[in-house]
């Protein structure tokens, strides 16, 4: 019998349902076997529940260890950030972290092929913001010691278990 991951499933609303259907297809087309817990977030939770994030939905994240959620729409007004910086908040989330890889025709691409880009994303969804003139709206990105620390130590920690040569933590915004 082989076993299975568990994976708290937030298909979202708008497109994400769709997003996450297609994630789900490739996953399960590696042949690994999934149970997947799915769980209503954001504005579709709240007709439901009266919650944006429901308990059960946190219960499940606590159980697998392991989620994959789909855009969801945040409520605006009412002193409600984002269903996303909530669950960051919740469970401690800091690392961004994506791959990427250099187009071969690119000038790049003669130094380095492919990498990771780890980025600490709680400094950028500080919230923070206030109009300096009207219609131009100022953000505030919040850099600490202790954030940039953790965030290097998790590049670097990733760097060496890859057997890579190098790591370039980046503070700055990834599109």
């Amino acid at each position: 019998m082989s076993s299975s991951y568990k994976v708290t499933l937030i298909p979202g609303d708008g497109i994400g349902p769709e997003v996450v259907n297609a994630a789900v297809r490739i996953l399960e087309a590696t042949g690994v076997k999934f149970e997947w817990e799915s769980y209503a977030a954001g504005a579709e939770a709240f007709e439901k529940y009266h919650e944006y994030i429901p308990k059960e939905l946190t219960e499940s994240i606590e159980r697998t260890h392991v989620g994959l959620k789909g855009p969801v729409t945040t409520p605006i007004g009412g002193g409600f950030s984002s269903i996303n910086v909530a669950l960051r908040k919740q469970f401690e989330l800091f690392a961004n972290f994506r791959p990427f890889a250099i187009c071969p025709r690119s000038p790049r691409a003669i130094r380095r092929r492919s990498g990771h880009r780890a980025r600490e994303h709680r400094g950028l969804y500080s919230g923070i913001e206030h109009e300096v003139v009207p219609g131009v709206v100022e953000s505030l990105k919040i850099i600490t010691e202790k954030a940039s620390t953790r965030i290097s130590r998790f590049a670097f920690e990733y760097a060496r278990r890859m057997h890579r040569k190098r790591s370039t933590p980046s503070t700055r915004p990834t599109s």
